[in-house]
């Protein structure tokens, strides 16, 4: 199959995407299970970080190795011709690239939407009210669905529905509001799009559901250690809080870009148990994350360097396209 210049390039790019982040995603799918069984050892908040960091690393690398090397190496050094041919191999690789993109990009695009029609029908239907500790406006929802939630990614909305004003004491409330603005502090809604916006190892295959759950767990864990901050009271009322929420039933459908009180209720005995029961938790944040992200920034670092003092390497790369075009 002949192929424009342009065309060409953006078929080498997929491909090359395509391959180096299955060799990535599976390196990191093999050290999930020691990643995860690090975060035990790590309070919440260093355990969601260290999940975050494992779960976008394939993707940060693999978008840095295009950008980096492959793009500027063809741009360099293939000659502009009227057309060349592309290897089934490469053509295939490609669609598989061009399709983990297109499904990523959907799914973005999908959650985005569904937020803003959320929110859109939340402002339209809800009412403005001022919330202790709260520098914008809540919206209080009309809703039968106990909700207690920020949406959105740019500026979340902090929500919150009568039935759960009516239902919760002040102590109670303001526990549930600070657990909503550790969320919200955390940057948790941009994180949820960063994932989404971060390919599939193959289209329609979620290789990193587990990680992602994990992930979620530790959020809600490190908001509650957050609401808390380590005051026996403000622990229990938002214990109180949770349980009173999980019994109001009909959980509400809330967008993926958004952090509930009650996300989840499969570990709520846990989440109750910590705060009635706190248990000091080891952190050893430095020893268990600088290498982490020191070898993926310094990796990153070394490979910059390689192309600025020996530009040559570029040429490496160019024949390696070559070789993957054919």
């Amino acid at each position: 199959m002949s192929l424009p210049y342009t065309l060409r390039l953006l078929c080498l790019c997929c491909a090359s995407f395509f391959m180096i982040h299955v060799a990535l995603a599976v390196a990191t799918r093999l050290s999930a299970g020691t990643a995860m069984r690090m975060a035990e050892r790590l309070k919440p908040s260093s355990a969601a970080r260290l999940l975050f960091a494992v779960r976008m690393l394939p993707f940060t690398l693999t978008l840095f190795a295009v950008l980096a090397f492959c793009i500027p190496s063809y741009l360099w050094l293939e000659p502009e011709a009227t057309g060349e041919k592309v290897g089934l191999v490469c053509f295939l690789t490609a669609l598989l690239g061009a399709a983990i993109w297109t499904l990523a990009i959907v799914r973005v695009v999908h959650a985005v939407r569904d937020t803003a029609r959320y929110l859109h029908r939340c402002e339209r239907h809800g009412k403005q009210i001022k919330m202790p500790g709260e520098t914008a406006p809540a919206l209080l929802l009309k809703d039968r669905s106990p909700v207690l939630a920020v949406a959105g990614v740019v500026h979340p909305r902090l929500l919150i529905s009568r039935r759960v004003m009516r239902g919760l004491s002040a102590e109670q409330i303001d526990a549930a509001l600070r657990h909503e603005r550790a969320h919200r502090a955390s940057g948790d809604n941009l994180k949820r799009f960063l994932m989404l916006l971060a390919p599939d190892v193959l289209p329609f295959l979620r290789g990193f559901a587990a990680l992602e759950q994990r992930w979620a767990k530790a959020i809600e864990w490190a908001a509650d250690d957050q609401a808390s901050a380590g005051d026996p009271r403000r622990a229990l009322s938002l214990a109180d809080a949770l349980v009173k929420v999980a019994k109001m039933g009909n959980r509400p459908q809330l967008s993926y870009l958004s952090s509930s009180l009650m996300a989840d209720d499969h570990d709520l005995s846990e989440r109750v148990d910590r705060l009635l029961r706190p248990q000091p938790i080891p952190d050893q944040p430095a020893k268990e994350l600088i290498p982490l992200v020191s070898g993926a920034a310094g990796l990153m670092a070394a490979s910059l360097a390689i192309m600025v003092l020996w530009p040559a390497s570029l040429s490496v790369v160019h024949q390696a396209l070559e070789q993957l075009v054919r």
